[in-house]
């Protein structure tokens, strides 16, 4: 250290740490050293994650998130990209704690540690990694240093910065567990406070969601006058917004990529699409498809914003605009075909795929270079429900069979899942509905207005009216059966 501290810092220092006490005395000292921190940081698996403790296992003085202070994590994007690097800072606040700290962990829907830690270069450091493991899978931590308790002049808070490697592949949803202290420098477990938070961030564009959070919202377009209309799961809250013509195809997207649906529809008569953004409110109007066309939309250059695209059945070509690579032209498909593209490979690109009725025939050609992909899975009168629905960030290949009203769906990372849920005449519309980061079976049905849905997190069956007769559910414009006359 080149500065002064006092004696009661300088025991805080050296005696205990921000996750549990190495105490003075030698007999206490024996009885915690196996399930305590020490000043050089914390032992792992406290950060209030699933299948852990907090630190108020050994800080009893106060419950967890009181006393005014808190831990955060911040520059945290809404969508990772494969193999993003991530500068992410976190903080701890407490008025006039004398000492900080912090463990955060990065996991996946299965409690696996994702991505890795890159450290900065400080002298001394300040943050390290150590290893745990909970319900027997490993879980990687970053946390502070002995030298990382305290920053020289900064006083109520300290804060830590790091970089998180995304994976190489898409993974789903990926959550991020923190726990925070500021201690009051005693040399002992009491009278410091502790706080926990967490974030997450998904793998791909949003989806029905027109707002900054993970859940998606039902919602509806209505042909009649042109109007969009929501309804927010998360706290009942209803949008509406008037963008579009009766003879619009409806077109979501995150165009803009800041994690927010934007309103968006293809025009057949003109081949106009207009877009508005979500971030600035801002027009974007953009000349691209013939009356035939199929909007096809989808992130195909992998820079987390949706591209403009179209199928023109007449040829099997399709057209891209995308927003880093251009404009892409490529035969993939016949005339009776539908577009059903999608990230099949988790590279964070879209996919081409089409569903081929007459032969009940998916065929994909994926975007990381692995060649093409023929699967057998349905029949001509189908409808298409493709989406994530086992949350690996992988598009699964999955039908609707309104004449049984039977779902089939072939997930990506095995397995099946066949499921009875809808009526003839309902309009499959998958999507995140419970902010679990997998999609939801869910149905629209047009002559009630009323949607259906059973939550993956829990398996309950969630019903709500919400739209009119005529009305076509948004979540079905990603599908390109919806969008066929």
């Amino acid at each position: 250290m080149h500065f002064k501290i006092g004696k009661t810092a300088l025991i805080k220092l050296v005696a205990i740490g921000v996750f549990g006490v190495v105490a003075i005395g030698t007999n206490l000292f024996v009885e915690r050293q196996r399930t305590s921190a020490s000043a050089d940081g914390p032992s792992a698996s406290h950060t209030d994650a699933p299948g852990e403790d907090n630190c108020t296992s050994c800080h009893t003085s106060y419950p967890v998130n009181t006393g005014g202070g808190s831990v955060t994590i911040t520059g945290l994007p809404h969508d990772y990209l494969p193999n993003q690097q991530i500068p992410l800072i976190v903080t701890t606040a407490h008025m006039n704690a004398v000492n900080y700290g912090f463990q955060m962990t990065a996991i996946d829907q299965l409690g696996r540690t994702v991505g890795t830690f890159t450290l900065p270069t400080q002298v001394p450091p300040k943050t390290q990694t150590v290893n745990g493991v909970v319900n027997n899978q490993n879980r990687t931590y970053v946390e502070h240093t002995r030298d990382g308790l305290f920053t020289p002049g900064v006083f109520n808070s300290n804060t830590w910065t790091f970089t998180w490697n995304a994976p190489a592949q898409r993974v789903g949803k990926i959550r991020f567990y923190v726990a925070g202290n500021g201690s009051n420098g005693d040399g002992f477990p009491s009278e410091d406070y502790i706080y926990t938070n967490a974030t997450a961030t998904l793998s791909g564009s949003a989806i029905s969601n027109f707002d900054p959070d993970f859940q998606s919202d039902l919602a509806v377009y209505r042909p009649s006058n042109g109007v969009w209309y929501g309804y927010r799961l998360n706290d009942g809250g209803v949008i509406s917004f008037q963008w579009g013509l009766a003879s619009d195809k409806v077109t979501p997207g995150d165009y803009d990529g800041d994690g927010v649906t934007d309103f968006a529809v293809f025009r057949p008569s003109t081949g106009v699409w207009y877009i508005r953004n979500s971030g600035n409110q801002s027009q974007t109007i953009v000349q691209f498809g013939i009356s035939s066309d199929i909007p096809a939309q989808g992130d195909f250059d992998g820079d987390g914003k949706t591209d403009i695209a179209v199928y023109r059945p007449s040829t099997g070509v399709w057209y891209l605009l995308q927003s880093t690579a251009g404009v892409g032209i490529l035969q993939w498909g016949l005339s009776e075909d539908k577009p059903a593209q999608g990230d099949y490979d988790g590279d964070a690109k879209t996919d081409l795929a089409v569903y081929r009725p007459s032969q009940g025939v998916w065929y994909i050609l994926r975007s990381n270079g692995a060649g093409p992909v023929f699967v057998n899975w349905g029949l001509s009168t189908d409808r298409l429900a493709h989406a994530d629905h086992d949350g690996d960030g992988k598009t699964d290949i999955a039908v609707y069979r309104p004449s049984t009203g039977v779902w089939y769906r072939r997930f990506s990372g095995g397995g099946i899942g066949i499921v009875q849920f809808g009526l003839n005449g309902d309009i499959p519309s998958s999507a995140d509905y419970d902010a679990d980061g997998l999609a939801d079976i869910a149905l629209y049905r047009p002559s009630t207005g009323v949607w259906y849905f059973i939550r993956s997190s829990d398996n309950t069956v969630g019903i709500l009216q919400f739209g009119l007769s005529g009305d076509i559910p948004i979540p079905a414009g990603y599908l390109g059966d919806a969008q066929i006359p």
